[in-house]
């Protein structure tokens, strides 16, 4: 059985740049206001007409087979993570399948939200691991700036999101001590309504009944978040999750050499930090610059990270994620 390891990140995001004194001539907030609850002072966001989801993705994947020095013929399964398709159906994947012009692969979509970067990276281990599959692009993308609402009323989320996308090719590593040495998976459908996004759908709230409504005030279809019970309950799924891998490989939080958490806010961060007692060059953090990007800001930061020489051969690399459903988990990883 192989183990699976990571050789090409990449990642991109939108030019345009919107501050958070951009956001207070739209609704009633601050620079100030928003750095102190989320750490935020920027985030990019699509030009309509520009870019999409999977747009970005395929720009994202190109730099990833390029960096890992493989064809794109060489990719022999595609996993997209993410929460805003450009359709309701079919998915990016195919998309990307499409766009990058790679042969007629599968290609399948995650929907786990914040952790969706982190599921993604867990099946496409396993489909290595058990020699199904060489290569594998696990891409996440996100374009949340097209379903904001930008008013007073929705600044409790809008602050928050950003746009962009990150991608990452993971391939075979014989050396059973490096690479991937394990994932964590975890969900609480219990919460799902705490972080959602209820219409459109073919639930309780239909399309049709929007449509015929035509009421100002339905809030349905845009994201609803219940900001403090999220934050309690990521501080503690996080730091389980963490614990749980370095457990399952006889390692303890000294061994981290680099923490890559979800970027959801800097505020969950900092706790984990300091609950791990980790010094500030073992966490990376770049949610001041792009917000929260939901599926994409693990492979954005994990990227980033790398390019600064903050990742290297040897080293202990924790990637960790919480987020709607709930769902959260980690992945533990001796980078070769």
């Amino acid at each position: 059985m192989y183990n699976s390891k990571i050789i090409g990140l990449g990642y991109y995001v939108p030019d345009n740049v919107v501050t958070n004194d951009d956001l207070s001539k739209m609704m009633d907030t601050s620079d100030e206001w928003i750095q102190e609850r989320t750490g935020i002072k920027e985030r990019r966001h699509v030009i309509k007409g520009e870019d999409t989801t999977a747009s970005l993705g395929v720009k994202a994947a190109k730099i990833a087979i390029d960096r890992a020095g493989i064809d794109k013929d060489e990719i022999d399964f595609i996993v997209f993570a993410t929460l805003s398709p450009d359709y309701y159906f079919p998915g990016p994947g195919v998309m990307v399948q499409r766009d990058l012009g790679i042969k007629t692969v599968g290609a399948i979509d995650i929907r786990n939200q914040c952790s969706g970067f982190v599921y993604g990276i867990s099946l496409a281990d396993q489909y290595i691991k058990s020699g199904m599959y060489k290569n594998v692009l696990v891409i996440g993308s996100e374009v949340h700036s097209t379903g904001l609402d930008f008013t007073t009323r929705g600044r409790g989320v809008t602050v928050i999101f950003g746009d962009g996308a990150g991608a990452a090719v993971l391939s075979r590593e014989e050396d059973p001590t490096k690479g991937i040495l394990s994932t964590h998976l975890h969900s609480e459908g219990e919460h799902a309504e705490e972080l959602s996004l209820i219409a459109p759908g073919m639930g309780k709230r239909w399309i049709l009944d929007i449509i015929k409504d035509n009421d100002p005030e339905e809030t349905s279809y845009y994201p609803y978040m219940n900001g403090q019970f999220v934050f309690k309950n990521a501080v503690v799924r996080f730091s389980e999750v963490i614990m749980e891998g370095l457990q399952a490989n006889n390692l303890q939080p000294t061994d981290i050499d680099m923490l890559i958490p979800h970027q959801a806010n800097l505020r969950i961060s900092q706790f984990i930090q300091k609950k791990f007692r980790l010094s500030d060059d073992q966490v990376f953090n770049n949610i001041m610059k792009y917000g929260n990007t939901t599926a994409a800001s693990i492979p954005i930061a994990l990227t980033e990270a790398w390019e600064q020489g903050k990742v290297k051969p040897g080293d202990l690399v924790v990637l960790a994620a919480f987020g709607s459903g709930f769902t959260w988990g980690s992945v533990i990883i001796r980078w070769s």
